[in-house]
């Protein structure tokens, strides 16, 4: 495979692993634990791994020889940058336990563990990909593992390959199958260790000790680099204002984080819209007075921040999309059949809700009855809010201007930015914590523990201070309505609006609003001093500083 310069010089980069995983370790138990919520429901479902001790690895001053260890591994759901370090650390974790210790990729995610799919990653495999993007390791998909039959046909092939752990790389579904998982080979008495690591861009896939997902530095540190642009444009040109959707369906982590970092003229929270029962129109207004105010300085030209979930949390099109989806789980054969599919939502939903659904345009009303995703939700990457938002500030302004409230022009240019984040080169920041993550489930394995999540934490400290260990998954759930049914799923960690990044952006975005104060971060920097270098994001700085 050739290689460009940068992907030479990346490869040279050796992770800074935190200093307690540098020898020998043994797993100190700390308090019992219990779910954030449905305490009684989840420990029904997961009576062999409920209750389970948070584990911290401390230096063994008198360490066993440990034995070979055969591990699987499955990168599940969407890309995340690091991905291929955590495989990294996973392999050099078990090779030092045991030099004849092997590891196994799944190929295309959880459908190569059922489909018995997979390869043998030897260090030749494993030093072609370290310190670089994407998964095209071993690649991902979105199989769901649910079911005694997928569970059962994973099984063979664990025991045929003699394989003792299987980690799980992926976001709060794809660790909310791990735990269902570890939960059933627990069970039945398997032999098979089931851990998961924490991954996802969004950033919702948190707690008190798993403080940021792996992936999240990177992709908004790439996304705020071309937003800056953007802004350096805008700044240059004078005449647009661009709307700009960010990932993140669930949460605005993304969207607050890249504010932080570019200050833009707008950015909308999410969970503040839904907090202030906020309608479209009055975000619609809201960003049009902005611009009005702008304009009124002769300053025709800004940029708005949209988080891609912004739909869903607008009560009204919340309570829209939830009836939705499970109208659309239990009629899905029915609806396919209609010809006029807009006129028979309305005539099939409640009275409220086929009110709003008829005032939206045509083409956001039929985004919202597209094919649902694996877990039954719409796809909000396909709904064009940045379009919507667009169309309809340039309405209100026209109104404004018959009214005499605004003079200006207002002329719009619109971004998605979703995939340029995924697949990037690690920053040296996520390099780093998917290389301890990786390294520290191989611990978890050799600790003996099942349905864990690897947690490497204190991350805003020199690497070499973090603190490593594992809390079981339980910890994180809580039952949610999920294809018309309650289940079992870990908690999306959403913006609080009481924590210090909100804050810190609440205290400064009527400044940045009227005035122009962009900021230009630049591409990620592998190379230079560690100020410039190995900086966390902004939002996990704020978070350890408000502790």
């Amino acid at each position: 495979m050739k290689k460009s310069a940068l992907q030479k010089a990346r490869a040279a980069y050796q992770p800074k692993l935190p200093i307690v995983l540098t020898g020998a370790v043994k797993a100190v138990e700390g308090n019992p634990t219990e779910s954030v919520a449905d305490q009684a429901e989840i420990k029904k479902l997961f009576p062999n791994t409920y209750g389970l001790p948070e584990l911290k690895f401390e230096k063994n001053t008198n360490p066993v020889p440990g034995a070979a260890l055969n591990v699987g591994v499955i990168l599940s759901g969407g890309q995340a940058p690091g991905g291929h370090n955590v495989i990294s650390g996973l392999f050099d974790g078990i090779k030092k336990i045991h030099k004849d210790s092997r590891l196994y990729g799944f190929l295309m995610g959880p459908g190569g563990f059922v489909d018995h799919k997979y390869v043998e990653l030897t260090s030749a495999i494993i030093d072609e990909y370290r310190n670089t993007g994407g998964f095209d390791i071993i690649g991902s998909g979105r199989t769901k593992l649910e079911t005694k039959e997928q569970f059962d046909k994973g099984l063979e092939i664990l025991k045929e390959l003699k394989i003792k752990a299987l980690v799980i790389i992926g976001g709060d579904d794809s660790n909310t199958n791990a735990a269902i998982l570890a939960e059933y080979y627990k069970s039945i008495n398997a032999g098979v260790q089931v851990i998961g690591c924490p991954k996802t861009i969004d950033g919702d896939l948190k707690n008190g000790l798993i403080e940021t997902s792996f992936g999240f530095d990177t992709a908004t540190k790439v996304y705020s680099e071309v937003i800056g642009n953007i802004q350096r444009d805008c700044n240059s040109a004078k005449k647009y204002w661009h709307f700009i959707k960010l990932m993140g369906r669930s949460a605005s982590h993304i969207a607050l984080e890249c504010a932080l970092q570019t200050q833009p003229n707008v950015c909308i929270i999410s969970e503040e819209v839904e907090a202030k029962n906020l309608t479209l129109q009055d975000v619609v207004n809201n960003i049009a007075d902005i611009v009005a105010a702008r304009a009124a300085k002769g300053d025709n030209y800004g940029t708005v921040l949209i988080p891609e979930g912004l739909i869903e949390f607008i009560p009204a099109v919340k309570k829209l999309i939830a009836e939705l989806n499970d109208f659309l789980a239990h009629n899905a054969e029915e609806f396919a059949q209609v010809e006029n599919k807009r006129q028979y939502i309305i005539e099939h939903i409640s009275k409220e809700n086929a009110e709003i659904y008829a005032s939206l345009p045509e083409g956001v009303a039929r985004q919202l009855t597209l094919d649902r995703d694996p877990h039954g939700n719409v796809q909000v990457s396909l709904i064009e809010t940045e379009k919507l938002l667009g169309e309809m500030v340039g309405r209100r302004l026209a109104e404004m201007k018959e009214e005499g409230k605004y003079e200006g022009k207002f002329a719009t240019l619109y971004h998605f930015f979703g995939y340029e984040g995924r697949c990037a080169d690690p920053s040296n920041f996520d390099a780093d914590y998917c290389y301890a993550l990786g390294f520290n489930a191989a611990c978890l394995i050799n600790a003996g523990v099942t349905g864990y999540m690897s947690s490497v934490r204190n991350l805003t400290n020199p690497s070499v201070q973090w603190v490593a260990g594992g809390i079981p998954v339980t910890m994180m759930m809580n039952m949610e309505r999920r294809h018309g049914e309650m289940k079992p799923v870990i908690q999306k960690a959403l913006v609080r609006l009481d924590g210090a990044p909100f804050r810190k952006f609440a205290s400064k975005r009527d400044e940045w609003a009227i005035n122009t104060c962009y900021m230009y971060p630049g591409p990620i920097q592998y190379f230079g001093p560690s100020e410039v270098c190995d900086q966390p994001s902004m939002t996990l700085r704020y978070e350890q500083n408000d502790k």
